[in-house]
């Protein structure tokens, strides 16, 4: 078999990495106030802006394509999902991964931890979801009732323990996990891809092939209907406040929905799905109000699946198909 050639980057240092934040440099003769001996070593750089090891972080441990990931609600630790492995690693130190829960029979999809971290919820493509006890890293509950591939969850942000589940079924499902069978059924025309809440739960916003829409709880009813992309909807993410929802589709595009006339009020291009038409969530890092690309991060060299934003310090974590996770700061 012939190996694949990668293409290499800028060489950066990998977890583990002796020494300080800054790189040392040769010094050089200056030409300013300060005179430099040549050969003095100099620090070079930004400030440290993160607790990490090293600026970039490769975690490697994964036997297949790294679907998800997601950072504990206090930032402690991280866990990845592959083709049916969940991994748990120290985001401090060395990074080293401490854990593996195995329950899933096909690859897992997406990962979500509740508010305070207790429970992770996971879903996959052998049909189900799964609830783990985040400190035991043991299963606790099987969710079925999808007739096929499970591609999304997200759990509610307050209240009882409510999780909602999209699958390619066409169907979307509210999950009280005190309960064994769904508590309501929302039938669609298509695939669902990505399923969120809204801020205060009594509502669900589901993404797939054909748009965006919003399912009232109470009323065990279709709400309304958004549409502005141009292909299928693969990742959606409420602001923290809830006043805005940010979607990511294999048109390219980013949308910011949810505005209380004009629902469409901002569009960011440049997000990529490549070949592969994976289900992709948001990778690259814009500034809302200018819509500017801030960021956009190299280092994977196949399609990056989801990223991931430290909830207290500036770092940011990816996931890919070459089995691999990427964690740096940001500034």
């Amino acid at each position: 078999m012939i190996e694949q050639q990668k293409l290499k980057g800028p060489e950066l240092p990998l977890v583990p990495v002796k020494g300080q934040w800054h790189e040392l440099l040769l010094g050089v003769v200056g030409s300013g106030q300060q005179q430099v001996m040549p050969g003095a070593l100099l620090q070079a750089g930004p400030s440290r802006c993160s607790s990490l090891q090293a600026p970039i972080t490769l975690l490697s441990g994964h036997e297949g394509e790294v679907h998800c990931c997601k950072f504990l609600p206090n930032g402690s630790t991280l866990a990845s999902a592959d083709s049916t492995l969940i991994l748990v690693w120290n985001v401090y130190g060395v990074c080293d991964n401490y854990a593996t829960s195995k329950g899933h029979s096909g690859a897992v999809m997406e990962l979500h931890y509740n508010t305070d971290g207790s429970v992770l919820f996971s879903v996959s493509r052998d049909k189900t979801a799964a609830v783990w006890d985040s400190e035991t890293d043991k299963r606790v509950k099987r969710l079925k009732g999808h007739t096929s591939f499970v591609t999304s969850c997200y759990p509610a942000r307050r209240g009882p323990q409510l999780v909602c589940t999209g699958s390619e079924d066409e169907i979307v499902k509210l999950w009280d996990i005190r309960k064994k069978a769904a508590i309501q059924t929302f039938q669609n025309t298509y695939w669902e891809l990505a399923v969120t809440f809204s801020d205060t739960s009594d509502q669900i916003i589901s993404g797939g092939i054909d748009s965006i829409k919003v399912w009232h709880l109470r009323q065990n009813q279709l709400t309304y209907t958004m549409r502005s992309h141009g292909d299928s909807v693969t990742g959606l993410r409420l602001s923290s406040e809830g006043s805005h929802l940010l979607s990511n589709a294999m048109d390219n595009t980013n949308v910011w929905p949810f505005a209380p006339k004009e629902r469409c009020v901002k569009i960011f291009p440049g997000n990529l799905h490549n070949f592969e038409k994976n289900l992709q969530k948001q990778n690259s890092g814009w500034d809302p109000a200018s819509r500017r690309m801030l960021y956009k991060l190299p280092g994977h060299y196949r399609s990056i699946s989801e990223r991931a934003f430290h909830p207290k310090k500036p770092i940011i974590l990816s996931a890919s198909g070459d089995k691999r996770l990427y964690m740096g700061g940001i500034q």
